[in-house]
């Protein structure tokens, strides 16, 4: 079996811990890669003293983000953002918007820059309109943004009706037209049978 050695991690490193944790590792993954590239102190009387100043500073700096995200999480509740998407002529959307897209325009129109993990979207948004988004912030800090997808497209001009022939009168009940105005009584035809006047 591998020997482990104790360390102090001088900053953050997946899978083993955060700065200032004091964790065991392999003796040679210490000597080799962590302590030469300065990510570790060996677990001394050293290391204890340089413990408490790191610990110190992480107490510090987690004290500041968490003051940051928690004023931040304020200006979110209250904004609107809106997000501009191209639409086919059926309304349906070309593509989805994503929480990098929206951590695009976060920044574009409010200069807020943010991690787009931080944007929590079960799925991506497939159609128009308003939505709240869930904004995870920090492990003890969470908001909503309320957001609106709104198409670039102008809807189609409405189609107006064709106007009405001139002269042209409504139909009745049954269908049926009335007389044209410019039309007078029809003349009455002469039988065909009556024999004119010099034949008598």
């Amino acid at each position: 079996m591998a020997k482990k050695i104790e360390i102090i991690l001088l900053q953050h490193i997946v899978g083993l811990g955060a700065e200032g944790d004091q964790v065991k590792v392999a003796a040679g993954y210490a000597r080799n890669y962590l302590l030469p590239h300065r990510l570790a102190l060996l677990h001394t009387a050293v290391g204890k003293r340089r413990l408490e100043a790191l610990r110190q500073a992480r107490a510090q700096r987690e004290a500041h983000e968490l003051n940051t995200m928690t004023e931040l999480a304020k200006s979110l509740s209250k904004m609107l953002l809106t997000i501009t998407v191209k639409t086919g002529e059926d309304g349906k959307m070309h593509g989805a918007v994503t929480n990098g897209t929206i951590a695009d325009e976060l920044k574009n129109q409010f200069e807020i820059a943010l991690d787009r993990k931080k944007i929590h979207l079960e799925k991506p948004i497939k159609s128009l309109g308003e939505l709240e988004v869930e904004m995870r912030l920090h492990p003890e800090v969470k908001t909503t943004l309320k957001i609106t997808v709104v198409s670039s497209t102008p809807p189609p001009a409405p189609v107006a009706p064709p106007p009405a022939n001139e002269g042209e009168q409504p139909k009745d009940a049954r269908g049926r037209r009335g007389p044209r105005p410019d039309r007078g009584e029809r003349r009455a035809r002469p039988a065909r049978d009556a024999a004119p006047e010099a034949a008598k």
